[in-house]
């Protein structure tokens, strides 16, 4: 449950600072009447991104094993594939997200209202994607049979959205590039997980070899049905009995993708995320603070 809920943390909070700042930005600039294109785009991102979970959920039910293992890994896969790309590209550019999103929405400002529309779509859009693909994918993982994984995801959504409003409300300050990095570093170890389990699914669908050569077998130490299973399991992705190759390929991505992601960066300098750090007086998001 606190992987799921980490993820719906962190994702969500990403899409909020995007709608806080998009919407602070017409409400300082005096465009309010652009606030509600704004606002169906978002509305469209997130009714897109329930449809795709759903089809995600209940599109592969009829398919032989073989296949829904074969989709489940390839998917895993690809969802470990975005959220790393995510978590890099907010490194990178969160002290200058709030810059990017004004000039797209300037620009979008001036071609009319359905660029707006689309602006909102596609900021949203992707956190929502990357959400529903990377949650199903851990859901997967972790093999709980219960709601535990959803609730955790709708509550770090909620916890999200709080934060946001509060951002907005300019009652809330933080060091927005410390939270990301923490966050994106426990991000890693969960889809390390969920990558080691999306080659277990692919071994399962005969797609690669080596299933029955097991690394080792602690279940009798850790059994996977025990309290201190589940926790390891729900949180980390933990298997008691992986293959040689699930073993490997978490080593490797663990491994090669920590040490890049911690590495220092070459615009490493306050670690405020481009002033959107909420908080009273300097209050980049704030819409009464200025003419824009």
């Amino acid at each position: 449950m606190f992987g799921n809920y980490l993820i719906g943390l962190r994702e969500g909070l990403e899409a909020s600072l995007v709608v806080c700042i998009l919407v602070a930005y017409l409400v300082k600039t005096e465009r309010r009447d652009a606030l509600r294109p704004v606002w169906l785009g978002i509305g469209v991102a997130c009714a897109i991104s329930l449809a795709f979970g759903a089809l995600l959920e209940f599109g592969t039910q009829e398919l032989t094993f073989e296949a829904q293992e074969l989709i489940g890994g390839t998917l895993s896969i690809l969802a470990v594939g975005l959220v790393t790309w995510m978590v890099f590209w907010m490194k990178r550019t969160a002290r200058h997200l709030k810059a990017e999103l004004h000039g797209k929405l300037d620009a979008a400002l001036a071609i009319g209202t359905g660029a707006l529309v689309a602006t909102a779509f596609l900021a949203v859009g992707r956190e929502g994607l990357e959400t529903a693909l990377f949650v199903w994918a851990s859901v997967r993982a972790s093999g709980e049979g219960s709601s535990a994984p959803l609730i955790g995801v709708l509550l770090g959504i909620a916890t999200a959205i709080v934060l946001g409003w509060l951002f907005y409300r300019g009652a809330l300050g933080i060091n927005l590039a410390k939270f990301f990095r923490w966050t994106g570093a426990m991000l890693v170890i969960v889809a390390a997980g969920v990558l080691a389990y999306g080659v277990h699914d692919l071994q399962e669908a005969r797609f690669l070899g080596g299933l029955g050569n097991k690394a080792f077998d602690i279940s009798e130490v850790i059994p996977p049905d025990s309290w201190y299973g589940v926790v390891l399991k729900g949180v980390f992705n933990f298997q008691p009995d992986p293959t040689v190759l699930q073993l490997v390929v978490w080593a490797l991505y663990l491994v090669v993708t920590m040490g890049l992601f911690l590495a220092p960066s070459r615009a490493s300098g306050t670690g405020e995320a481009d002033g959107v750090t909420g908080g009273g007086r300097s209050g980049a998001v704030r819409p009464r603070s200025g003419t824009g």
